[in-house]
């Protein structure tokens, strides 16, 4: 026959499991749950895919654990990383940069655990979800998320714990509270750290990239209903603080980008040229104030119009915008002053005049019809401003953040037919009524007043008092503003959006309601996330400069903060240790298991080693084969220890210093070690 006696052959398999590690279900349950945790927050900024391939391989993974079926082959290991890396490709075209790194890094995880068959692996594991924790920063900084990867660590931390228990579970409780400790002593370590390490300027973590204007806030182009879904986010645009907090501060306008250029649908603001020199008259008191301005990623600060001075690092345009000299990529705190009544540009460039006069030659010929019957009856530009303000005061339109769409020519659509609109549509129309006329005339967008909260003091803007204004330019008084929606809304100017719109119109929750405990609670949060971003996410090196200065340390430097960061870490770790030390030493000590292990510890060093195995009654009979000249010694010794360690003669001081007695006689007269034991 083929083949050597007792060769069996077996049959050709495919080799598709491998073995399973020997963890139990509730250790793979806290792993998985550990995972899924710390993943969970990613999903709203990583494809639809990803979430779907990352849960399908979190449930695989417990299915395989609950049934006890052996791990996924290699080779399928390495399909699925190449389905990974294919829709990382698909979905961002690259595998650098932020989003496709991490996307790729959660995928990866997931993988981990499907191979997952040693402590080193569990170990990886744990560290990936401590790394995933730490980049969910990347995309924001918010007090809820700080919140929340505080508890995630502490699942994580948990988790380990619950490792360290092989022989029987770990109790829920013990383990929530032992990593609760951990948690609490680094959080101590942390708070020394972020107060006297050396800050920079800029951010440690990247910033999410700004793609929707109902996110971002303004745009650099304004077209019909753009503002109006904007004032549907109820997300905070800036924060500013008075030194002397206005009496009108809901009719305060915050300029932002100015537009000239239009289309006949689309108004730009163009190129922008800096003001080498700005003079303007001041007509009333100027005031002081600091903004918070949240990020943006575009260029232009919102002070209030019109600014006296500027904040550093900014620039004036001739349209009167203040420019930051780089995009704004973080939140940024700046000191301005302005003064709200004013006279400017008495005197500009014609080339500027004839910007503020363009208009598109097919662009709203009923507009321009009805305006050239206004100049026929020798209206001059005061007058024919005054005629198109009563228009849209005696005329039925209405104010509102549903307006029709208009499809056409818009401004045409809008007057004759529709005369539905929100604060562009008026500001876009009277724009376009003013340049038929021959009147110089520009928009101005920006935010329009903001809510004093109660609690901290801080006038809150947010992305619903987004506006659009206009500013037209007369002989004798320059740039004069106006505002169309006033004549078309009063309320709008002098109360808010809220009480300008009809009720049945959709408006961010909390801005509608009436409840008085909803509104404390909201503002109770708004200070609270003020708080926050002033003295945690805006703790620059000139906060931290002034905090230590409060303490006395006003001549610090980086070397003497480092110093000072070594001694209180060096005196937080001696307390702990100290602590520790005092709580083992305040524990109850097994006094006679301590002496038998000293016992043993002495014969072991004659050359007796007693074995994990070994009784107290077999040890003592092998240390009485070394020593028979002493075996009544010994056994006494025995005998002794069993006595009292299983309840045959009472504990008591006097049989404990017996038991030490004996022991010590013993050592005296076994003084010499024994070889070849």
């Amino acid at each position: 026959m083929p083949g050597s006696a007792g060769t069996i052959r077996r049959p050709l398999t495919l080799k598709l499991m491998r073995r399973n590690p020997n963890l139990s279900f509730p250790n793979h349950a806290a792993i998985l749950f550990s995972v899924a945790v710390v993943m969970a927050p990613h999903v709203a900024h990583v494809p639809a895919w990803t979430t779907a391939f990352c849960a399908i391989a979190i449930l695989m993974r417990l299915l395989g654990a609950w049934r006890r079926d052996p791990l996924p082959a290699k080779w399928l290991l390495f399909l699925f990383a190449a389905i990974a890396v294919g829709g990382v490709m698909y979905s961002y075209r690259t595998l650098f940069g932020r989003d496709s790194a991490i996307t790729l890094l959660l995928a990866m995880t997931v993988l981990k655990l499907l191979e997952m068959h040693a402590r080193r692996d569990i170990t990886v594991i744990v560290v990936l979800c401590y790394f995933l924790t730490i980049i969910n920063f990347f995309y924001t900084q918010t007090i809820v998320t700080a919140l929340y990867s505080l508890g995630a660590v502490w699942v994580i931390t948990a988790t380990m714990v619950s490792l360290q228990h092989q022989a029987e579970p770990a109790r829920f409780k013990q383990v929530v509270v032992t990593s609760g400790v951990l948690l609490s002593q680094a959080i101590l370590v942390m708070l020394v750290l972020f107060i006297l390490f050396p800050h920079i300027e800029g951010p440690l973590w990247g910033l999410p990239r700004i793609q929707q204007s109902g996110r971002s806030g303004l745009s650099d182009n304004m077209s019909p209903g753009s503002l109006a879904r904007l004032s549907l986010s109820d997300e905070i645009a800036f924060r500013a603080t008075f030194d002397t907090l206005p009496a009108n501060a809901k009719q305060l306008y915050w300029r932002g980008p100015v537009f000239s250029d239009y289309d006949g649908r689309t108004w730009r603001s163009g190129q922008r040229v800096t003001l080498s020199e700005f003079q303007f008259e001041g007509l009333g008191p100027s005031i002081r104030y600091s903004v918070t301005l949240e990020p943006h990623d575009q260029r232009w600060l919102f002070l209030i119009d019109i600014p006296s001075s500027l904040p550093q690092d900014s620039v004036l345009t001739r349209d009167y915008q203040v420019m930051s000299f780089r995009p704004v990529r973080q939140r940024l705190r700046y000191v301005a002053e302005s003064t709200p009544r004013y006279r400017v540009g008495k005197e500009v460039l014609a080339s500027e005049l004839q910007r503020a006069l363009a208009l598109p030659k097919a662009a709203a010929p009923r507009t321009r019809a009805m305006v050239e019957e206004w100049r026929a009856q020798g209206l001059g530009p005061r007058q024919i401003v005054d005629r198109a303000l009563r228009m849209f005061r005696t005329q039925p339109f209405i104010y509102t953040l549903e307006p029709p769409p208009l499809l056409n020519d818009p401004v045409d659509q809008f007057l004759f037919e529709t005369r539905r609109g929100f604060c562009e549509h008026y500001a876009s129309s009277f724009a376009v009524m003013m340049r038929a006329a021959g009147v110089p005339v520009r928009v101005v967008t920006g935010y329009l007043g903001g809510e004093v909260n109660p609690v901290d003091g801080y006038l809150v803007v947010r992305q619903s008092e987004a506006h659009a204004w206009n500013e037209v330019w007369l002989r004798g008084e320059g740039w004069v503003r106006f505002d169309p929606t006033a004549a078309v809304s009063p309320l709008r100017i002098q109360s808010g959006l809220a009480n300008a719109v009809p009720a049945t119109e959709a408006q961010p929750l909390l801005r509608r309601t009436q409840l008085q405990w909803m509104i404390k609670m909201r503002h109770q949060w708004d200070a609270v996330t003020n708080s926050w971003n002033q003295w945690v996410l805006g703790y620059s090196p000139e906060r931290q400069y002034r905090f230590l200065s409060s303490f006395g340390l006003s001549n610090i430097g980086w070397q003497d903060m480092l110093i000072a960061l070594m001694f209180a870490t060096g005196i937080i770790i001696i307390s702990f240790a100290g602590v520790m030390f005092m709580r083992m030493r305040g524990r109850r000590v097994d006094q006679i298991q301590y002496l038998w292990l000293r016992y043993c510890k002495s014969m072991a060093l004659k050359g007796i080693v007693r074995k994990p195995s070994e009784g107290p009654r077999d040890f003592t009979e092998r240390v009485v084969s070394f020593f028979p000249a002493l075996r009544d010694e010994i056994r006494r010794i025995g005998d002794l220890y069993i006595e009292m360690r299983y309840g045959i003669k009472t504990v008591n001081t006097a049989a404990i210093h017996e038991l030490r007695r004996e022991i010590a006689a013993l050592r005296r007269q076994t003084s010499a070690p024994i070889r070849n034991a």
